[in-house]
Formats: structure tokens, sequence, C-alpha cells
């Protein structure tokens, strides 16, 4: 609560992240982790294909080189860009989580952004120097050998943030022993790193089939080459996607895999949950047929074909994420910090005194009939607003929900409101307890109402600026700071 609170009240704070990191997501793992070994080894192919006077094959190596191409364009920017987007809309959204990450991984993330900068710089030196590197064979192997330099320094990217990843959902041991190496080694890192390795591998054969079908001219050798070879890597790595994958539901905590139907989509989603295995079994089995047909009869293979298994794969990569982010509800880091960043060691202190006394941006302290609405807005804003819009159309609109289960048409019951929000975790798993006092929970109740009768919007610090509580202001904490020290000192005298 040390931090002003930024607001979309249409789109859904949590919402932000979640786009920017899916989109980031299908860049890393169809783009980078998966596609860069993918082209490498097609560029070494294009060695072991060439004629006794040639370095490699151009056709061949100019195919490559435009797949290649668009990886490199996309990955650089797009890439690059929703890359500080995740870093910045979750020191908006989340900063107290991000902080205490920061503090348990510093020095695994500093390693992170070291490898990162090598693989900017490998990066530029594999395109940059592509066309350079056919003058001969000694250069053209440097410089396949620079792709699979590339490779590794991509995985290992990804190795470290997945430690990071599953550590949110499962911290393991480190709630008792709290040293980077527990952190490190979480229960769910491993199962995931296995899952998401070969699954980023499948990913970029069906993106590469997409390409040379896009590149390479209809009927010729050198695309049912592509297409053939795209299906054999397909087909290496799928039984290792499925192997991943069952290992990786295996370890999950029971808890998780009950909040999965509401992970997909939404509350009004879970009774379609059979949608998801339908949808998973579907990108599995066409991604298998694909790679089959392209095996066996690469000439049948067009366009038209492979674009429905290229959105199905990607389709299940970002429910994926989807489904990750949400399944570790009602935490963000587990068993150590709620979804509204509040920690749970806390608890007791915010239910006793109530979440507004120690909330440095509030305006109010101490809540009276007069301000009760408005402290009530200071309490969503506070416990609710990071997966609750206010706005009736906004996502996850806290009036919807409510309306939903009480009827539409009609005005909220405040006495079924405060019955039911104090036991709300305990039917819906995925949300924290209510942390604050009962006077908190009647301003709660009575904001909701009234924001049900006027359709207001809720404005974040972007918006409305902030307000401070007195009682945590930069002076007032000083003036306690040194009454104390006065204190401790005649006690000693």
């Amino acid at each position: 609560m040390d931090f002003p609170m930024f607001h979309l009240d249409w789109l859904n704070d949590r919402f932000l992240i979640a786009a920017i990191a899916i989109l980031h997501v299908f860049i890393n793992h169809g783009l980078a982790v998966g596609f860069i070994p993918y082209i490498t080894w097609l560029e070494q192919k294009g060695v072991s294909m060439a004629s006794p006077n040639q370095i490699t094959n151009l056709e061949w190596d100019t195919l490559v080189y435009k797949k290649m191409k668009v990886a490199f364009i996309i990955t650089t920017t797009i890439g690059a860009m929703t890359g500080v987007g995740i870093w910045f809309s979750v020191a908006l959204v989340s900063p107290a989580s991000i902080g205490s990450l920061i503090r348990v991984f510093y020095w695994a993330w500093f390693i992170e952004w070291l490898v990162f900068v090598t693989e900017v710089v490998l990066i530029l030196i594999y395109f940059l120097t592509w066309k350079n590197a056919n003058t001969s064979l000694k250069a053209k192997i440097r410089h396949i050998n620079f792709g699979w330099y590339l490779s590794v320094f991509s995985w290992i990217t990804m190795a470290i943030i997945v430690a990071i990843l599953g550590f949110m959902m499962d911290p393991g041991n480190w709630n008792n022993e709290q040293t980077l190496l527990n952190g490190f080694t979480n229960p769910i890192y491993l199962p995931q790193l296995l899952f998401r390795t070969p699954t980023a591998m499948l990913v970029a054969g069906v993106f590469g089939m997409l390409l040379t079908t896009i590149f390479a001219k209809k009927g010729t050798e050198m695309r049912s080459k592509a297409i053939k070879f795209a299906g054999q890597w397909i087909l290496a790595w799928i039984p290792l996607a499925i192997i991943g994958a069952v290992y990786y539901w295996n370890v999950m905590p029971a808890a998780m895999k009950e909040n999965m139907a509401t992970a997909v989509g939404s509350q009004d989603f879970a009774e379609y949950y059979n949608l998801l295995k339908y949808f998973i079994i579907g990108a599995a089995s066409l991604a298998i047929i694909l790679a089959g047909v392209a095996v066996l009869k690469p000439k049948k293979i067009k366009l038209a074909y492979v674009i429905v298994p290229c959105l199905f794969v990607f389709g299940f990569l970002g429910i994926f994420e989807r489904v990750r982010e949400f399944i570790r509800k009602p935490y963000v880091i587990g068993n150590y910090m709620y979804s509204n960043l509040l920690r749970e060691e806390d608890y007791p202190l915010y239910k006793r005194d109530g979440i507004l006394k120690y909330a440095t941006y509030t305006s109010v302290t101490e809540i009276t009939e007069e301000n009760k609405v408005e402290a009530g807005k200071d309490v969503f804003m506070n416990l609710c607003s990071r997966c609750h819009t206010v706005n009736p159309q906004g996502v996850n609109s806290i009036v919807y929900v409510f309306e939903r289960m009480y009827g539409f048409g009609k005005p909220l019951d405040e006495g079924a409101m405060k019955a039911y929000i104090p036991n709300m975790h305990n039917g819906r798993t995925y949300m924290p307890p209510f942390a604050g006092n009962e006077k908190e929970l009647d301003a709660l109740v009575a904001y909701i109402k009234q924001v049900q009768e006027t359709g207001e919007s809720l404005e974040g610090v972007q918006s409305a600026g902030v307000k401070i509580n007195p009682m945590n202001s930069a002076v007032e904490v000083s003036k306690r700071k040194n009454n104390k020290e006065k204190d401790t000192q005649l006690a000693k005298n």
C-alpha cells in the first residue's frame, strides 16, 4: 500500500499486464527460443545439401534467410517493446509484487540481463553477417556456430525467467528458508521448463512451415524439402511436449487445479471448461496431422492448410499463459503475498486496525457517516481494484459481479453483501480474504451500492492525482520516529 494506485476502469489492471505478456510470450517462445535453433538447423542443412563446388545451397540459404529476417524484425521491435512493456505495466499495477521478486531474485535477474544483452549482440551478428558468411566454408561454419550460441543464450534467458514464474506459483521451501537457491529450485520450476522448451520448438516448427508456404515457390523441390524438414522437426518435439505437459500437471498443487475452470476465461465460461480440453486435443492433433502429411506428402501442403494449425498452437500458448497467471490466485506470490498485494502474515493486523490506517495514499483515516462512501472508495482501490473495475462496462466489473449473484435490474442488498464479502474466499478460492475491519466492510458495501446507482467510474492516480494519508506523511512518520528515539533514550537514562 506504499504506492499510488494506477487503475484502468474499463480494461482491468491485470488485463493490461496479461495482454502485453501473452504477446511477448508468442514472440519469445515462437520466434526466439524455438525459432532460432530451427533456423540454425536449416542453415546447417543448406551446407550439407551443397554441391562440391558450393559453400552452401544458395537457393536454400536465401529461403532460410527470409525466414530469419521475419524473426529478426519482430523480435527486435515488438519483442523488445513488449519485454520493456511487461516491466512498465507490472511496475504500475503490481509494484509490491515485483519489488518482492526483485529482492529474492536480484542476482538471477542480474545474470538474466547480462545473458539478454549477449543475446541481443548475437542476434545482430547472426542476422547482419548472414550474407557475408557465404564467402568461405570457414566463415559459414562460424556463422552457424553463432546461431547455436544464440539458441543457447535465448534458452538460458527463458530458463531463468521460468524459475521466477514457478516461484510465483509455488515458492516451496522458500517461506521457511528465504534464500535465492530455495526460490530458484521451487517445485514447479523444472516441470514448467521441461514443458515450455519443447512447446516453443513445436510452435517454431509450425510457424516455420507457414513461412515456407509464403516464401518458397509452389511445386519446387526446395519447397517440398523445407516443408518436410519442418514436419520432421514438429514430430520430434511433440512427444517431449506431451511428456512435459503431463509432468507439469502432476506437480501442480490441487488448489490450482481447482481454479482451472475459471482460469480459462471467466466465471461465465466455467461451464464450458471442457472446450479447453477439446482445444488442446485439437491443437495437438492438428500439429501431428500437419507434420505427418508434411513428411509423407510435402507437395500437398498449402498455405491454407497451415494457417489453422498455426493459429491453434499460438492460441494454445496464449491460453496457457492466461491459465498460469490465474490459477495461482488468491496469491500473486504463492503463500506469501495475495493478489491484492497484501502479505498474508500482515492480515491479522489489518483485520484488527483496518487497512486505511496503514495506507499511504488515502483521503480517509477515520470513517464516519459523512465520509463512508469516500472511505469505501479507498478500500475498494486498495483491496479490489487490481482485479475488478467499477465501470459497469468494464472488464470484471464489481457491480456486474454482484448483480449476477443477486439479480439484474434491482438494487443491491447491502445486508447480503456484508454477509458475503467476509466469506467470499471460501466459495471462490481464487479470491483473497477480505482484509479490512467491520467499519471498512460497511464503507465498501456503501460505495458499491452508490456505484450501482450512479454508474460512476473510478479514476486512478494517473487521472485523479494522489491524496496522502496525513498520519503517514513524511513529516508525521519522522515525528513518530524521533519521539520513539527520545522515549528509548529516556528509558535508558
